[in-house]
């Protein structure tokens, strides 16, 4: 591993740490039944959000990142997962990898021990972002409301995920499944998008998960 800085940003001890929509209280929310729900939110909050980068060309580079990850680094606009943890395109020469609660740290460890002295980069930009899961009958009806990207299934299948324009906003949209999107939202505009989507999806039903 060449000689870095690392070290973790997750807070020990009786340190709380809070996400983007703790003042929500969406677990208060969740709580509530809504009848014929079309839209469910959930936060998948405090997860950890590394941004990767390196050579997708380098096969020790990218050998390295399967070994230690279970994944395949994805090519342009695509998006690989292996139960909650998923790599995501970025760029030519970069991903996002999200990783579950309290694992960044050692998954950064783990990817800079194998990957070894080549030139990359490994920047935690957990505390930075939020990812929301939407799920339901209706959500590609919001999304249409909530974006000119083209989100028809013959443009924007299971797999894709792509950087856009969301509301007066920008996010990354993530189609994870048939019915399930995801949307990877900056902490600044976190409460924004949440009201956004509480409007957006009023005619349908919005439902809140824990």
């Amino acid at each position: 591993m060449s000689n870095v800085n690392v070290y973790s940003q997750r807070p020990a001890g009786t340190a709380r740490a809070e996400s983007p929509l703790f003042h929500a209280e969406l677990e208060k929310l969740a709580g509530r039944s809504v009848s014929g729900a079309g839209v469910t939110l959930r936060e998948k909050k405090l997860r950890g959000h590394l941004i990767l980068r390196g050579d997708a060309s380098d096969r020790g580079f990218t050998r390295a990142v399967e070994s230690v990850l279970g994944l395949e680094l994805p090519v342009a606009l695509g998006l690989t997962a292996k139960g909650e943890t998923s790599l995501q395109w970025l760029g030519p020469d970069e991903w996002l990898l999200v990783v579950p609660q309290g694992e960044e740290y050692a998954t950064e460890l783990n990817l800079r021990e194998a990957i070894g002295d080549r030139h990359i980069s490994i920047v935690n930009v957990s505390g930075g972002q939020t990812l929301y899961e939407l799920t339901g009958p209706n959500v590609r009806n919001v999304l249409m409301k909530s974006t000119s990207y083209d989100v028809h299934p013959s443009n924007f299948p299971v797999g894709k995920a792509v950087g856009t324009v969301f509301a007066k906003s920008q996010l990354i949209i993530r189609h994870t499944g048939e019915d399930t999107w995801e949307l990877v939202v900056r902490r600044s505009f976190a409460d924004y998008i949440w009201l956004w989507l509480q409007d957006a999806s009023a005619e349908y039903g919005l439902a809140i998960a824990a």
